[in-house]
């Protein structure tokens, strides 16, 4: 049986009709006609800002994303990305950024990696003018991750400069656990980016950011790259690393100074 809904008669507020098209779109979920739900839920809080009331539009947004996550994540990060707007616009910051938690996690779940990045560094941006400091700390380590699972390095690296400048990240453990992040990442060092990623602050992230840690893989396939000694003697053959292990040894013959 088609679900049919006529509004034309309705006279009362316009948030009391908000109402109505949200109540009819939870009835159209429980008939499992999520995207015909949502259509009318986000109808509903279009009204409800029309009626001046934001913070229930950003609601009614939200949970319009969490009816259609599942099914179409896409979507989902929209609603969330609206709400969150909502929200910021209401100077509700740390609502706005839940929502901007959600819809970030969503597209790095979905390998949508560049938008992950902006969406990152919005988040970031609004710790930092909370002055929750820490958690800009986690943000970063979440924004290298990203970046380097875009094969991108110079962004990585920019990411962790621009964030000295945030109080108290020169010198924590998050800023020594990523300069050597991407140390091992240049160097090509496998075993010290697996090293880095395994620890606590890395794997106890957001599951979604602890697995771009578990999965990250250094260009090369974890080759390292060899000094220049190494090359030479690779080229001239064996003799040239014996050569060099007499020249270490007359060095050293004479005893140390």
């Amino acid at each position: 049986m088609d679900f049919v809904l006529d509004f034309d008669n309705v006279t009362s507020s316009l948030f009391h009709a908000a109402k109505a098209y949200e109540q009819a779109g939870m009835m159209l979920k429980e008939m499992q006609r999520l995207p015909e739900a949502v259509q009318l839920i986000e109808k509903a809080s279009m009204m409800y800002l029309e009626n001046g009331t934001p913070d229930t539009a950003a609601i009614a947004l939200e949970r319009a994303g969490k009816l259609i996550e599942n099914v179409s994540p896409e979507k989902a990060v929209q609603l969330y990305q609206q709400a969150a707007s909502v929200f910021e616009n209401e100077e509700r910051l740390r609502q706005a950024l839940e929502m901007l938690g959600k819809a970030s996690r969503l597209l790095v779940r979905g390998r949508r990696l560049d938008e992950a990045a902006l969406s990152l560094q919005k988040e970031k941006s609004i710790y930092k003018e909370i002055e929750n400091y820490p958690t800009c700390y986690k943000k970063t380590i979440a924004q290298v991750l990203v970046h380097l699972h875009r094969n991108d390095y110079v962004a990585a690296e920019r990411c962790v400069r621009e964030s000295y400048s945030i109080p108290g990240f020169n010198g924590s453990e998050d800023c020594a656990a990523l300069e050597q992040l991407l140390e091992g990442y240049d160097q090509q060092d496998q075993d010290q980016v697996s090293e880095v990623c395994n620890l606590p602050l890395f794997k106890y992230m957001d599951n979604d950011y602890a697995k771009l840690g578990l999965t990250l893989v250094v260009p090369g396939g974890g080759i390292k790259k060899k000094s220049p000694n190494a090359a030479q003697d690779k080229a001239r053959g064996p003799a040239a690393v014996g050569s060099h292990a007499d020249e270490e040894e007359d060095e050293y013959s004479g005893g140390l100074c």
